[in-house]
Formats: C-alpha cells, sequence, structure tokens
C-alpha cells in the first residue's frame, strides 16, 4: 500500500491554434503550433509530458462547430484505446491578440457571442449565448487549472504575461466555452492563451514561451 508503480504519471497536452482571419493576414498561433513538436524534441520532452496532437483550427464559430467537436473527441478516443498511463489531457488553445504586448492566460469564457466582424465563414453573431442551453449570456465557465500559478511560473522564467477574465466575444471565447464545457463533461482540462503579434514579442520568444507552458502544465500535481 502507498507503493507507487515504477512508471510516471503522463500529461497529454493537444494544442490548437487558428489560421488567419480579418484584420491578421498572418496568424503567429498557426506557426507556433505548427513548429511546436520539433522546437520541443529538439531540446527533450520533460518527464511526464506527451504532446497529444497539434492542429490548426478554422477562424469561425458555429460553421467550424463540427470538425471543433471531432477534435475535441479524438484526444477522448485516443485516451480510451490506448494502454498508457496517461491519467490526464489537457487541452491548450493559442489565440492571438493583435493589440497586446504580453501573453495572457484565460481564466474564462463567456456564454456570449458577440462578433466585432465577420468570421472566417461570414457568420457575425450579435448577443447571442453560445449553447442556449447553459443559459443566457452572462453565464461563465472557469478553467480547472490553477492559472495564477501557472501564471507565476511563467513570470518566474522570465516571461511577460497575465492572468486574463477577459477573452473578449469573438472566436477565442467561443471556441474557449465550447472546450471548457466539453472538459467538464468529460472530466479533461482546458486552458486558452492570449498571444500577441510577433512584431510584439518575436516568433523565437513565443516559441519558448509556448514549450515553457507546456512544461509548466505537466509539472502541476
Amino acid at each position: 500500500m502507498g507503493s507507487e508503480g515504477p512508471t510516471t504519471p503522463i500529461t497529454t497536452i493537444h494544442v490548437t491554434g487558428f489560421k488567419k482571419f480579418h484584420g491578421v493576414s498572418e496568424n503567429p498561433t498557426e506557426t507556433i503550433v505548427n513548429n511546436l513538436t520539433e522546437h520541443m524534441n529538439k531540446k527533450g520532452l520533460p518527464k511526464g509530458l506527451a504532446i497529444g496532437s497539434c492542429s490548426i483550427l478554422e477562424t469561425a464559430g458555429q460553421g467550424a462547430l463540427v470538425p471543433l467537436y471531432q477534435r475535441l473527441q479524438s484526444a477522448i478516443i485516443a485516451k480510451d484505446s490506448e494502454s498508457s498511463n496517461s491519467n490526464r489531457i489537457i487541452w491548450v488553445h493559442f489565440g492571438v491578440n493583435s493589440g497586446a504586448t504580453r501573453f495572457a492566460i484565460e481564466n474564462q469564457a463567456v456564454n456570449e457571442a458577440n462578433f466585432r466582424c465577420p468570421d472566417e465563414m461570414g457568420w457575425k453573431p450579435q448577443k447571442v449565448p453560445i449553447v442556449p442551453s447553459d443559459g443566457g449570456i452572462s453565464r461563465t465557465r472557469e478553467t480547472s487549472l490553477p492559472v495564477e500559478e501557472i501564471t507565476k511560473a511563467l513570470v518566474e522564467k522570465g516571461y511577460e504575461v497575465m492572468v486574463s477574465d477577459d477573452a473578449g466575444r469573438f472566436v477565442c471565447n467561443y471556441v474557449y466555452y465550447h472546450s471548457l464545457r466539453f472538459a467538464e463533461q468529460n472530466g479533461i482540462k482546458s486552458l486558452f492563451v492570449h498571444v500577441p503579434l510577433f512584431v510584439t514579442i518575436n516568433e523565437e520568444t513565443q516559441m519558448q514561451f509556448a514549450a515553457s507552458l507546456l512544461e509548466v502544465l505537466a509539472s502541476i500535481p
């Protein structure tokens, strides 16, 4: 009793970024996510961390819901089909905030779609609930991950990063709300992180930040 098995518990992290959208012709998150596995493998994955998948989402809400859910579901299917000792699954969604000067760890999403411009599929909802069965547009869902602790660890590593309670009302918030709801229903975790443009914080620093974030997440007990 009380003895631990010889294997380290694994945290499997699935990562998403977004394609271009109105006003952002080159989305830094597409570059970050496409290069993340190679970047991390070069320096060696820390013990207890596995990268499950890296995928790029359409910058769209309702019209991209089916592929979003297929993607979220794939992590559950992979977990069920593997006899691995992966005991924790985390979805990390990267999105760009073109006006930001630092990284932001998003604590929550709001059940409101209020798009300032049409998404990449031409949808422009105004003050409508993302999931009507969840209630009104003031309903929020919070991540079960310790955002303060994560942010503090990243600040200590030298990054300019803050906790945010406002992921906007565009596609980032829309995806995060669905992901948090899915995570709660399936016993996994979800986190959204906003990054600046590469002209504000360069690509190499952002790659290092993304790698450090995954390391921090894997180290949380």
